[in-house]
């Protein structure tokens, strides 16, 4: 029989002492954290007198103590089956809390810990976990139009489907308290059973679901098990756990589950073999049925969700947002720098900055998820920066999704591939990204990429020709798995596809470029590409590219030539590239002549943006005061009337000018200017006057002297058309200067003949060839 009281004995005391002391709680704290109304449970307690078991049992949890090493002459803890009734009707309460003291240890080595990838330690979860939000509505059963999604930016690509700003999220732990059975979905590495983990170890120390015991099944675990024995029982495995934790009693888990008194975690329903899955579901269905009383909550990858459980409400884990990144990396630096927390917290704080950087945004696509994240701190971790080769950290991440994740996590999956090789796989993948992303398909109707799979399966050496129904089906199967395994591709809304990140589908493309079979095929590609040379979409897949080549030097040379084709064949544009090359011939020799031509291509253009100065971002004395000349005739062509301030400024910018000048006939002309300016001793009338009748003239003066002696400010009258090609045309030379600079493998002598012929009209880039 139970004992219905409980006392401390003497070395009890003294620990429980202990424990109470490093808390830092006063005596009304801890009394308050038991649920109980006064303190003096607390004080007969620690004073050994007798105290309710259930209490006891509750002050022993809350101060991490095993109740056993505590109390004095402690009696059986579990009931004979003869008392279960007498437990079950008047002292259940005090069995959940013995069943949950015995169990504690079990939890706490279940789920305390994590493993994360490439670290060579465990990390408890409390150092490690951010809360997660929760999205109630599943994206892949939502219905879009596959035109309202073609048109998205590319940074609006990876919100679709994937918790965009505007749809509901609420906070996990809501979810669970709001539905007792409860399916957790969500794609690889989004940190399912981290959360299914977080719940476990908050319930076994009262922090939720207090009144019930937590029990953790690994599914994949769970059918292995079962499988061996022959018989799928969830109540049998339980009571295996609870006989290595020391409750013998196989009553004691029919008592509990009968009063619902469980909270009953099952992780990774997708990890089951096709095998088992079919009794795993049946025997999952039987049991949530039979002891529906009871909390359940289980995880599943979102590609798996057609898996149904019946009566379970199905959410989906939301990407991290900004905020969540920003604590997960707080936490992540501060554990590997435990000598020194701060250069932990500093370290986070750096990362956070460099990754929302422009340059970065490719990161920021893959970081909300904490797989990725994960990886990201990892590699700053060592380098205190991002991979200036994003190729690289791209190619880790697909190799955490094509196997080495589930291989850490000892699963095994079902193989529907045709047994197809690792290399074979990305063969496959870069096929369907290079095909969709050559049409502009960020997403495709699932039909159009099962034909996809279906074409590249039939060109495979050795093919066996297959019946169209035939060919459809394994198409199907294997875009499944696909989605599945690795989730590369996942079901934005219903019957719509897309690469679960847009980096991936460039990737893919750039990698099926490089991998060409032979230098014909290669050389092709590349003229492929080159043609893409002005599409914006295109600008990461030439940056990839050339970071995978082995050698870039033919890839750049195609894009200097295509770029000197876009403004070849119009007279004017020629005429204007020539006057900036001969402008820039008068700079001193820093900075390069390219960067001159650069700045005053931009200095013509109106209105003037920091766009447009991009590549001009060094300037000599010359182009300073071109600069300045140039900025004052913009501000000469605003309505000034009647304004003796504007005047007075016109005068002062005159004189800053003046100190830079050397020519002394531009001196001496801009001198007389200035002196014609109205000086602040004149009246409003002779002002009026002047500027009625002077005004005009002055500024036309000033325009035709600037010209003359700097031969800058010249009219150029572009048309709609003329501005569009010189926009693609600054734009693509932006590009191939970025290739270059991206760390890429290109000789030293074709990096200088580039860089020295940039934005050359084509009379100099063919006197140049004639040397």
């Amino acid at each position: 029989m139970v004992k219905r009281s409980l006392q401390a004995s003497t070395s009890g005391i003294q620990r429980a002492k202990a424990a109470f002391a490093i808390k830092g709680w006063t005596q009304e704290n801890l009394a308050g954290e038991v649920n109980l109304k006064t303190r003096q449970p607390i004080g007969r307690f620690f004073t050994g007198q007798r105290v309710d078991r259930q209490t006891f049992l509750a002050i022993c949890t809350i101060l991490d103590l095993d109740w056993r090493e505590i109390a004095d002459h402690p009696a059986a803890e579990f009931p004979e089956p003869g008392d279960a009734a007498e437990t079950a009707s008047g002292n259940i309460d005090s069995l959940v809390q013995v069943v949950r003291s015995q169990y504690r240890d079990t939890i706490q080595n279940q789920c305390g810990i994590l493993q994360l990838l490439d670290i060579s330690r465990p990390v408890s979860i409390d150092d490690i976990y951010v809360d997660v939000n929760i999205l109630e509505e599943i994206a892949s059963q939502q219905w879009f139009e596959i035109a309202d999604l073609q048109n998205l930016e590319p940074a609006e690509f990876d919100r679709v489907g994937l918790g965009a700003v505007d749809q509901k999220q609420i906070p996990g732990m809501q979810a669970v308290e709001t539905y007792s059975k409860l399916r957790v979905l969500g794609k690889p590495g989004v940190g399912k059973t981290t959360f299914l983990k977080h719940l476990a170890i908050l319930c076994n120390r009262g922090k939720f679901a207090a009144h019930q015991v937590p029990v953790f099944i690994a599914l994949r675990d769970f059918a292995e098990e079962s499988r061996d024995d022959g018989k799928f029982s969830i109540l049998n495995y339980i009571h295996q756990a609870f006989l290595t934790s020391g409750i013998p009693n196989p009553s004691v888990i029919e008592t509990l589950l009968k009063a619902g008194r469980v909270l009953l975690l099952l992780d990774g329903m997708d990890e089951v073999l096709n095998q088992d899955i079919t009794a795993v579901l049946k025997e999952i269905r039987k049991f949530s049925e039979k002891y529906h009383k009871n909390q359940f909550v289980a995880t599943c990858r979102t590609a798996a969700q057609k898996l149904q459980l019946q009566g379970f409400t199905d959410v989906e884990i939301a990407p991290f947002t900004e905020a969540q990144i920003t604590i997960f990396a707080q936490k992540w630096f501060v554990e590997f720098a435990k000598t020194n927390p701060e250069s932990g917290k500093a370290q986070s704080m750096q990362f956070m900055r460099k990754l929302d950087l422009p340059e970065n945004w490719q990161f920021r696509q893959l970081v909300v998820t904490p797989l990725f994240l994960h990886l990201a701190c990892w590699v700053f971790h060592g380098q205190d920066k991002f991979p200036t080769k994003r190729t690289e950290f791209y190619k880790q991440g697909l190799d955490l999704l094509l196997g080495k994740w589930d291989e850490a996590k000892g699963v095994e999956r079902d193989d529907v591939y045709r047994g197809f090789l690792l290399p074979q796989k990305l063969r496959l993948l870069s096929q369907l990204a290079a095909v969709t992303f050559e049409d502009g398909q960020y997403f495709f109707e699932q039909r159009i990429i099962e034909q996809y799979i279906g074409d590249y399966l039939q060109n495979l050496p050795g093919a066996t020709l297959l019946e169209p129904e035939e060919l459809q089906l394994e198409s199907e199967a294997i875009l499944k798995s696909i989605e599945a395994q690795h989730g590369l591709l996942t079901e934005r809304a219903r019957g719509i596809f897309s690469f679960s990140y847009l980096a991936f589908q460039e990737y893919f493309t750039a990698r099926k470029i490089v991998a060409s079979h032979n230098l014909g095929g290669l050389e092709q590609a590349l003229s492929g590409l080159v043609s893409h040379i002005t599409d914006p979409h295109w600008r990461e897949v030439f940056l990839l590219t050339t970071a995978m080549l082995r050698s870039a030097d033919s890839l750049v040379q195609l894009m200097k030539q295509q770029i000197d084709v876009l403004v070849a064949q119009d007279p004017y544009l020629q005429e204007f590239l020539l006057w900036a090359s001969q402008k820039s011939q008068m700079i001193p020799t820093e900075p390069k002549v390219a960067t001159s031509r650069a700045f005053y291509l931009a200095l013509a253009q109106s209105p003037h943006t920091a766009a447009h100065f991009a590549l001009a971002c060094t300037l000599d004395q010359g182009m300073f005061l071109d600069a300045a000349l140039d900025n004052l005739l913009l501000e000469c062509a605003v309505n000034h009337s009647q304004d003796f301030a504007f005047a007075h400024a016109c005068s002062e910018a005159l004189n800053n000018i003046l100190v830079t000048i050397l020519d002394a006939g531009f001196y001496k002309s801009l001198q007389q200017l200035r002196d014609e300016l109205p000086s602040a001793s004149q009246n409003r009338e002779w002002l009026d006057d002047w500027w009625q009748k002077h005004y005009s003239a002055w500024v036309e003066e000033l325009r035709e002297t600037i010209a003359h002696y700097r031969n800058i400010n010249h009219t150029w009258e572009f048309s709609p058309a003329q501005q569009q090609v010189l926009e693609s045309y600054y734009n693509a030379n932006q590009l191939l200067l970025d290739c270059l600079h991206s760390n890429c493998e290109v000789t030293a002598a074709i990096r200088q003949e580039i860089e020295a012929t940039l934005l050359l009209p084509q009379q100099e880039l063919e006197a140049r060839e004639w040397q």
